[in-house]
């Protein structure tokens, strides 16, 4: 299957555009590719219905989560505007909580806003068992299952600053499939560089952000995580070393090149069992 984007087509403003040129120009890639091009265009590697099945679990709690924090937030904003600040829906005892509430001038709150605030908070607790019970089941599943997802879930936590929902998050997403070298791990991530050199224009233009969001921030999310569980390690001096006490724009660059870094480290980690330079592993 042919990436139909890293296909190169006519640039001009007005161009022809016809079945019959698009078969052309696509029966002219395929004979490259078969050539032995290797950048005439890229293919895409369809995952396994098993595969594309497993990844389920961890986009539902992703979107749990999400609306577990809508729901909270609105309960916030309605309290906020009443002049009642630092509250806590999720806490067990905030229904008792809510009758005691007093409006910033003294008032109780109005009867329909406590009742729009409990339903809110039905649709939290709801949330929050949908959520523990599909954390329960993907825990069960990697218990009782010995398949090559859960073995590298497995090995991935032995890591000391990456946790069961990251690492189930990676290999679920990204490491159920074979890489050839760091530079597809990089790309697959989107965080390959993208420079434009042409005649007297030198810049670089950021990374790509052409690979899977989701799991593009979960590698930013770790490189944080790995700087501060793992100071001592290659990459968490690098960073340092090179950072410092500088704070804003090249704090955050270098972050994203250590979140690229970490992911071929891990990649490698998976594959050979190298454990990255200077990393610390859980006790047994």
């Amino acid at each position: 299957m042919v990436d139909p984007a890293s296909i190169q087509v006519n640039r001009r403003a007005r161009r022809a555009k016809t079945d019959r040129l698009d078969l052309e120009q696509l029966m002219r890639v395929l004979l490259a590719y078969r050539r032995g091009e290797p950048r005439v265009c890229s293919m895409v590697h369809v995952p396994s219905p098993e595969q594309e099945d497993a990844k389920r679990p961890v986009r539902e709690r992703e979107r749990l989560i999400t609306e577990r924090g809508a729901h909270t937030n609105r309960i916030k904003a309605l309290l906020y505007g009443q002049g009642i600040g630092e509250v806590f829906p999720r806490r067990a005892d905030f229904v008792d909580r809510l009758v005691g509430m007093r409006t910033a001038d003294g008032r109780p709150l109005p009867p329909k806003l406590v009742t729009e605030i409990r339903r809110e908070h039905e649709r939290v607790c709801l949330l929050d068992r949908q959520v523990a019970a599909l954390e329960a089941d993907c825990a069960a599943d990697e218990e009782n299952a010995l398949g090559a997802q859960e073995a590298r879930i497995a090995q991935l936590e032995q890591l000391v600053g990456i946790g069961a929902i990251s690492a189930r998050l990676l290999v679920r997403e990204v490491f159920y499939r074979t890489f050839d070298n760091r530079r597809q791990v990089g790309s697959y991530f989107g965080l390959t560089g993208t420079p434009y050199d042409s005649g007297q224009s030198r810049r670089e233009q950021g990374i790509g952000k052409s690979g899977n969001a989701r799991a593009r921030t979960l590698a930013i999310e770790l490189a944080w995580l790995w700087v501060r569980h793992q100071p001592q390690s290659a990459l968490a001096r690098w960073f340092v070393e090179r950072v410092g006490t500088l704070k804003g724009r090249i704090r955050r660059i270098s972050i994203v090149a250590v979140a690229r870094k970490l992911m071929v480290a891990l990649w490698r980690y998976l594959e050979s069992g190298l454990v990255p330079q200077g990393a610390r592993l859980r006790a047994a």
